[in-house]
C-alpha cells in the first residue's frame, strides 16, 4: 500500500475525467471521498465473472479480485455498474467495498432458496427489448417493467424488429397493446436491420445508464450493436419455430455509449422472478390502484367483495380482464416470495437464539465445573 504520507487528501491531483463516460460525477466523488485517504482507487465494474471483476479506473481498465467484498448474501455481492475502492497496485488487486447504490435490478434466483440476485448496480433506465418477431407476451413484458419500476430506473420498452411489421397499421396495434400494458412507460419501435427508432432511443439513454433486458431472442445484442455502431457483441440467430435463441451473451458487459451514456448487456432471462416488488406491481397497474382506492374495504381483496371498485370496473369494461388477471398472478407470487423471506428471517434468528443459548449453557456449566 502506498505510505500515508503519500496519500491525496482531495481529487484536485486527481485525471479522473476519463471516468466521467462511465458516469463519474460530483455525488460520486463525495461518495468514494473516504476511500481516497485510504490510497484506494475509483473505478465502475464493467464485468464479472468467476469471483473476479474488470473495472474501468482513470488509467485504464484493470482485473481485480472480489473476495474482500462477497460475502454468503448474493444482495451483496460486487455486479456490474458498481462504483468501487480498488487497491492502487498488487497482484492480484482487490476490491475493498462498493458505494452505495443508487438504484439496484433484482429478481429472485432460481433456487428454492428465498434469496434475490442482483443483475445490476447504478441503473437510471431500465429496457426491455420486446421482439416482434413473435407472438407479444404482454404478461411478460409487465413482469419486466414490476422489477423495472422497483429497481428504481425509468423502463422503457422496445419492440424491435420492426422491420418484420411492415404494416403500419398492424404496428400502431402492437405499440397500442403494449402501452396499455406499460402506463407511464415510453414504448419505442426499433429495427437494428434498417435504423429505425435508433436516434430516438439514443436520445434517452445519452448520458445515463441503460441495462438491457429480455428473454433469449429478443434481439438485445443486435440493439447493442446498432447503439454501439460496432460489431462487439456476438450474435446468433434465433429459431425460426418460436422466435427463441440461445444465450448469446453470458455476462453482464458495461459498455460507453458513442453518443453518450453506459450500456449494460445482460444474458437472455428465461425466468424473471419477483423478488419484493410490491411498489413495481402497483405501478405496473396503476390504473386497478386507483380503482381500488375507491373500493369499500381497505383491506379488499377484489375476488368478491361487496363494493369492489375493481370488479365494478371489471364489468363496466373499464379494466380488461387479462389485465386484472396479470396483477392477480404477479400480486400472489411477490406475496409467496415475502413470506419465504420473512421465514428464512425467522429461521435466521431462531438459530442464532439456540446458538446463544447453547453457548449460554456451555458457560454456565463451566461456570459450575470450577466451583
Amino acid at each position: 500500500m502506498t505510505s500515508s504520507s503519500a496519500l491525496p487528501t482531495s481529487f484536485a491531483s486527481l485525471d479522473l475525467s476519463p471516468l466521467v463516460s462511465y458516469g463519474w460525477d460530483d455525488a460520486w466523488a463525495d461518495e468514494f471521498a473516504p476511500h481516497l485517504s485510504e490510497g484506494l482507487v475509483a473505478g465502475r465494474v464493467i464485468r464479472v465473472d468467476r469471483g473476479q471483476c474488470d473495472v474501468a479506473t482513470a488509467d485504464g481498465v484493470i482485473r481485480a479480485d472480489t473476495a474482500f467484498v462477497t460475502p454468503h448474501d448474493p444482495m451483496r455481492v460486487v455486479c456490474t455498474g458498481d462504483w468501487v475502492a480498488v487497491e492502487p497496485s498488487g497482484h492480484p488487486r482487490y476490491v475493498r467495498a462498493y458505494l452505495p447504490r443508487r438504484t439496484a435490478f433484482v429478481r429472485s434466483t432460481s433456487s428454492k432458496r428465498s434469496e434475490g440476485q442482483i443483475l445490476a448496480a447504478n441503473v437510471d433506465h431500465a429496457v426491455v427489448a420486446v421482439s416482434l418477431a413473435v407472438e407479444l407476451d404482454l404478461g411478460r413484458v409487465e413482469r419486466f417493467l414490476a422489477l423495472a419500476w422497483e429497481s428504481g430506473a425509468q423502463p422503457v420498452v422496445v419492440l424491435t424488429k420492426a422491420d418484420l411489421v411492415p404494416d403500419p397499421v398492424t404496428l400502431g396495434h402492437l405499440v397500442q397493446d403494449v402501452e396499455t400494458s406499460a402506463p407511464g412507460v415510453p414504448v419505442l419501435t426499433v429495427s437494428s436491420a434498417t435504423g429505425e427508432g435508433l436516434d430516438v432511443l439514443e436520445a434517452v439513454l445519452a448520458g445515463g445508464t441503460a441495462v438491457l433486458l429480455g428473454q433469449s431472442g429478443a434481439g438485445k445484442s443486435t440493439l447493442a450493436n446498432a447503439l454501439l455502431g460496432a460489431d462487439v457483441m456476438e450474435v446468433q440467430a434465433t429459431r425460426d419455430m418460436d422466435g427463441k435463441g440461445r444465450h448469446t451473451t453470458t455476462t453482464r458487459n458495461l459498455l460507453v455509449l458513442p453518443g453518450g451514456g453506459v450500456l449494460i448487456d445482460t444474458p437472455g432471462l428465461r425466468g424473471v422472478g419477483l423478488w419484493d416488488a410490491e411498489t413495481g406491481v402497483g405501478q405496473v397497474f396503476a390504473e386497478i390502484e386507483e380503482f381500488a382506492a375507491d373500493c369499500r374495504f381497505q383491506d379488499c381483496a377484489h375476488l368478491a367483495e361487496p363494493g369492489c371498485a375493481v370488479l365494478e370496473a371489471l364489468d363496466s369494461g373499464a379494466l380488461p380482464e387479462r389485465r386484472l388477471d396479470s396483477y392477480r398472478k404477479l400480486i400472489r407470487e411477490n406475496q409467496r416470495i415475502v413470506a419465504k423471506t420473512d421465514a428464512r428471517v425467522r429461521a435466521e434468528i431462531r438459530r442464532d437464539w439456540k446458538r446463544k443459548g447453547a453457548e449460554g449453557r456451555a458457560a454456565m456449566e463451566a461456570k459450575r465445573g470450577r466451583w
